[in-house]
C-alpha cells in the first residue's frame, strides 16, 4: 500500500509544489504530477522560471508523446495517471483521490488554505486512511 504525506496550510501552493519537486528530483526520485490540464500548465510554466540557477527537469505527457521521453525525464506531467510511466512517486493535484493511486511507492497531496480545498483534502485523508495507507500529515508554516 502506498505512503501518503500531505502538506497542508499552503499559502501559494504553485511555488511550494515546485519546491517539493525540486527537492524529490535532487534525491533521485521519479515523480509523476497528476492534475488538470490548467494546473498541469500554470505548473510547467512555472517549473521553467522558479529559480533563476536552477532546473527541474520535466515534461507534459501532451509534449512528449514519444516513450523514451517519458521514461528518462524524473518528472512527469500527466492528466490521467495511466499515462505516468514510473511509480515511484505520485503528486496529486487533483480533487479527487487519484485512481490508481496504490500503485505507486509513496503520493504526496499539497493542500492550500482554500476552503475547497481544506474540504477536498480531508476527503481525501480519510478514504486514505479508510483504505488502509499509511498517512503523515506535515502543517506547512509560512
Amino acid at each position: 500500500m502506498a505512503e501518503v504525506s500531505f502538506y497542508t496550510n499552503v499559502a501559494d501552493r504553485l511555488p511550494y509544489v515546485c519546491r517539493l519537486l525540486r527537492k524529490a528530483q535532487l534525491s533521485g526520485a521519479r515523480v509523476g504530477v497528476l492534475g488538470p490540464p490548467a494546473m498541469l500548465e500554470r505548473l510547467d510554466a512555472a517549473l521553467w522560471t522558479f529559480e533563476p540557477t536552477e532546473f527541474v527537469p520535466h515534461v507534459r505527457v501532451a509534449d512528449a508523446p514519444l516513450r523514451p521521453a517519458l521514461q528518462r525525464t524524473p518528472v512527469v506531467l500527466a492528466e490521467r495517471v495511466e499515462s505516468i510511466p514510473h511509480r515511484h512517486m505520485l503528486l496529486n493535484l487533483g480533487s479527487d483521490l487519484p485512481p490508481a493511486f496504490d500503485t505507486f511507492e509513496r503520493v504526496l497531496e499539497v493542500v492550500s488554505r482554500d476552503e475547497q480545498q481544506v474540504q477536498a483534502g480531508r476527503m481525501r485523508f480519510k478514504r486514505y486512511r479508510e483504505l488502509g495507507c499509511q498517512v503523515s500529515h506535515h502543517v506547512v508554516s509560512d
